[in-house]
């Protein structure tokens, strides 16, 4: 499993104001401690700094890379922010995110041939939100077969089947769970990722949704997710789900999780 930290976003309240402040030692904390619990990659969004946010990009960059060695996700909706993010960050980087709408197609394709990164790309195009698990894996198809003629290789691509709160429709947690499903088996080498949290949006006691989601999510198929990983329930809740999964050799991962105290009841 793929882990995207994802405590670094200035939507967050605590997040806003220390990048405005470019607080170093308050945002090197957040890094420090997701790339502790088990983080692969360390998401960086601070779109709501607007006008500042090429700026704050560069700065957040450089002061997560300055303390935690992992590389980065880029996430922003502003091809310049992006552009700036591809620039400083070290490493493999990921490009968050772009969908089958033909304008940001023709924004961040050229981007992605630049820098050579791995990118998420939403099941969404032209058209709207889709609906069903057929039109998800429709676009996700599409994106694949595009990203291809790209020059991506398919572990370059992270297609994320668009989690909704099932508190507007209670259908939305199983057609992900389809979505998934059918993307896993028709391009076994392509990523599937998820923002986990969407799901309990609005509900209460989100925890219990987010962890019991990301469990249904691994079964199907999910192998890559962007969430908190701090939340010390649902990382020893992956561990386990991996390895009953077949995907910890021996369990090694898992037992050493427990000799290191991280099994959370």
């Amino acid at each position: 499993m793929i882990i995207i930290g994802e405590r670094i976003n200035s939507t967050r309240k605590t997040i806003a104001p220390a990048v405005e402040a470019m607080d170093a030692a308050f945002i090197q904390k957040e890094a420090k401690d997701q790339a502790e619990a088990g983080a692969h990659y360390i998401d960086v969004n601070v779109a709501t700094m607007m006008e500042k946010e090429c700026e704050r990009m560069e700065w957040a960059i450089k002061t997560i890379q300055g303390v935690v060695d992992l590389p980065i996700c880029i996430d922003t909706p502003s091809p310049e922010a992006m552009k700036v993010g591809l620039m400083t960050a070290k490493g493999k980087t990921i490009m968050s995110s772009i969908t089958g709408e033909e304008k940001k197609l023709a924004q961040y394709l050229p981007l992605l041939n630049e820098h050579g990164c791995s990118v998420i790309a939403l099941c969404m195009d032209d058209t709207g939100m889709p609906e069903t698990a057929e039109q998800r894996f429709a676009i996700g198809a599409r994106l694949v077969e595009w990203l291809g003629k790209a020059g991506k290789k398919e572990e370059e691509m992270f297609i994320d089947p668009l989690v909704r709160p099932i508190s507007s429709g209670e259908r939305y947690g199983r057609i992900v769970l389809e979505t998934i499903s059918r993307l896993k088996k028709e391009f076994p080498e392509v990523h599937v990722v998820c923002g986990l949290t969407n799901v309990s949006f609005g509900l209460p006691q989100r925890k219990n949704l987010n962890q019991s989601f990301l469990v249904l999510c691994m079964g199907a198929g999910l192998d890559a997710v962007i969430v908190d990983p701090t939340d010390a329930k649902l990382m020893a809740l992956m561990l386990a789900a991996d390895a009953l999964l077949g995907n910890d050799e021996f369990g090694l991962k898992y037992l050493g999780a427990h000799r290191a105290g991280k099994l959370v009841v």
